[in-house]
């Protein structure tokens, strides 16, 4: 049994389409578990007449993404975990090709191609773009593991729960790093996903200093923070064997 973990809100515009392509690919016994942060609109309205028996709603009481994501990854009972955003679609042969690559490695990454609202392609390899792969200081400068293109072993999430308690660091660098200090790490360069990009993005996927409105000191602290938080992590983790 393996398990998707999707956080959405407000997401009524593309949220049938990606639900409809994970569950085209994952198994019978597999799981889909939706964590919503109160959505006003018709996103959960729209789930419920998506009727399979694979999908489990549960209700974020923090609003906000970040806890999102960890009140859907707390439920999950899978062997494997996928993260999935509610406005992109799954290419076909994502899930396969994860799963096999899991047999060697505690976290994946697989390429994206970037498109437009109506799935047009205008960048059709990511991680040529941006720059992708590992390293611990590096992506703690410039973050390249990004939650919709992740999956990785249950034991991996055991050791990275709970998320550090701050809300500068996001789920999917903490979990990156986290696998890159217990365990293997592989960034797949074929493209799995239809990264969608449009107006309502909570990510960016621009230059490092332009990601956000955000002051350029506080940028700076943001990366002290998660330098901070991932060495406390190597050094108990390194007492602990």
């Amino acid at each position: 049994m393996n398990s998707v973990c999707m956080a959405t809100y407000n997401g009524e515009r593309y949220i049938s389409e990606q639900i409809r392509s994970i569950l085209a690919q994952i198994n019978g016994d597999d799981e889909l578990i939706i964590s919503d942060d109160g959505s006003t609109d018709s996103t959960l309205r729209i789930i419920g007449e998506i009727k399979d028996h694979r999908i489990r709603v549960l209700h974020n009481p923090t609003h906000y993404f970040r806890d999102n994501y960890e009140n859907a990854l707390r439920a999950a009972k899978g062997d494997i975990v996928f993260l999935s955003d509610q406005d992109d679609v799954w290419m076909e042969g994502k899930y396969e090709r994860c799963v096999k690559e899991l047999e060697t490695a505690d976290l994946v990454c697989t390429n994206s191609q970037l498109v437009d609202e109506q799935l047009n392609v205008y960048c059709p390899d990511f991680f040529s773009v941006y720059h992708s792969g590992k390293g611990i200081l590096k992506n703690a400068m410039n973050n390249t593991y990004y939650g919709a293109c992740m999956a990785f072993r249950r034991t991996l999430l055991d050791q990275a729960l709970p998320f550090p308690p701050t809300r500068e660091i996001g789920h999917d660098i903490w979990l990156g790093l986290v696998a890159e200090v217990v365990g293997k790490v592989r960034f797949i360069n074929d493209p799995y996903l239809l990264y969608r990009r449009h107006g309502q993005n909570v990510t960016s996927v621009e230059n490092l200093w332009s990601r956000s409105n955000r002051p350029l000191w506080k940028k700076i602290m943001n990366r002290f923070v998660v330098l901070y938080y991932i060495c406390n992590f190597y050094i108990r983790y390194g007492k602990k064997r």
